[in-house]
């Protein structure tokens, strides 16, 4: 293998394709092999040394707690984690009306009739948003753009960034309100809805510019927000996608979590991932199967829509069953509870002189502090974490726990 491919060893290889900013040449500092008891005390001391602090970051993760019923008989049972794609319908039956389950609460949710059976998250979601804009495109002679709001969560941003440079796409970063959506070459636009500020916004007159000049509309929402605020499909939107963690998936240091994405019946054969539909057996029953598969190990790569990993059908089921259990007016609870204590911290900052910017919002408000100083000392002492620009601005999102 080394011949065919030109090279001496392995070693070689390794600092051809690693990039030299990032290769680190030092030997392993590897100590003497321990028994598992004195390696459990010793990851125990480890541990000990992290200081726990309660998370109000947000930016897409945000803490939920999982119900019990779903701890101990999806998550913990190795029927349903151990379990990939459902090929053999036969005897996934189960995990397949869970995912109908999963694809309808998606579709009623964002006002939008077609939804997967879920995506690798957020990020890759928006990229493959991205994509769905750029095959759509029909003027084929002018260079490929795509709008992107700048009040984006900036991990969506980076995974954009990356696949359209392999995609020839390019991408423009600006203010919703001064972009030109006249722009030769448009195929697509992005907006967050509740954006990463925090604002509610209606897009509704810059949708159809977009889509005026033969673009698409793509918008990253919150489930959780869409309870109570203005679903995207009724704006006009043709996309629309995010992460379903909130729905009772842990935060797991940032992953993996569930993305959800919907379209426009006009783009069923361009949603990317997989759709579970439903159809009769040999004895004429209800009967649960894969629909839609459109990634590249399924067909010619051409004409695939995806090549990466297309779904989260664990935690797709989880959000699904979190669905269940909590119930429409359950879920419009738990978002109401967040929308007033988010309120309630409002209130607050402005009786303590502090600036919140106007707008509506759900669950984030963007702050400007008086004396940032004092302020970060009160979060140490607290033991809270919040979102700090290169300013005196600060973000604050309060999640229900």
């Amino acid at each position: 293998m080394l011949e065919a491919i030109g090279v001496e060893s392995l070693d070689e290889l390794t600092r051809k394709t690693v990039p030299a900013d990032i290769l680190d040449e030092r030997d392993l500092n590897v100590s003497a092999p321990l028994s598992e008891l004195e390696l459990a005390r010793r990851v125990t001391r480890i541990a000990a040394k992290n200081k726990v602090f309660r998370n109000y970051i947000g930016m897409g993760y945000y803490d939920s707690k999982v119900p019990p019923p779903i701890v101990r008989n999806i998550l913990e049972n190795p029927g349903w984690y151990t379990s990939y794609t459902p090929y053999q319908a036969e005897i996934a039956q189960g995990r397949m009306e869970s995912l109908i389950n999963y694809q309808t609460m998606v579709s009623d949710m964002t006002g939008l009739p077609i939804a997967n059976a879920s995506l690798l998250d957020e990020s890759t979601a928006a990229a493959e948003a991205m994509a769905l804009c750029y095959r759509n495109m029909k003027k084929k002679k002018v260079t490929p753009i795509f709008f992107v709001d700048q009040a984006i969560f900036p991990q969506s941003l980076g995974v954009i960034l990356t696949r359209a440079k392999y995609l020839g796409v390019k991408v423009i970063i600006g203010d919703y309100k001064t972009f030109d959506y006249n722009s030769p070459g448009l195929c697509g636009v992005l907006f967050q809805y509740p954006n990463a500020d925090g604002k509610v916004i209606d897009y509704t007159d810059y949708i159809k510019a977009a889509q005026d000049n033969k673009a698409l509309a793509a918008c990253a929402t919150d489930l959780l927000a869409l309870t109570m605020i203005k679903p995207p499909g009724e704006y006009g939107f043709d996309i629309a996608f995010g992460s379903a963690q909130r729905f009772g998936v842990p935060l797991g240091y940032g992953g993996p979590h569930a993305a959800f994405f919907s379209v426009k019946k006009s783009l069923q054969r361009s949603i990317p991932g997989r759709i579970i539909g439903v159809t009769k057996d040999a004895d004429d029953g209800l009967a649960y199967r894969l629909t839609l598969q459109t990634r590249e190990q399924h067909i010619k790569r051409n004409k695939a829509t995806s090549n990466i990993c297309t779904a989260q059908a664990l935690l797709a089921n989880m959000a699904a069953m979190y669905a269940v259990y909590h119930g429409a007016e359950g879920l419009y609870s738990i978002a109401e509870k967040v929308h007033h204590s988010t309120c309630i911290v409002a209130e607050g900052a402005r009786r303590a002189g502090h600036h919140i910017d106007e707008g509506a919002f759900f669950d984030t408000l963007k702050i400007t502090i008086r004396n940032e100083q004092a302020y970060q000392d009160a979060l140490s002492t607290l033991k809270y974490d919040t979102l700090i620009s290169e300013s005196t601005t600060n973000h604050i999102r309060l999640v229900y726990h």
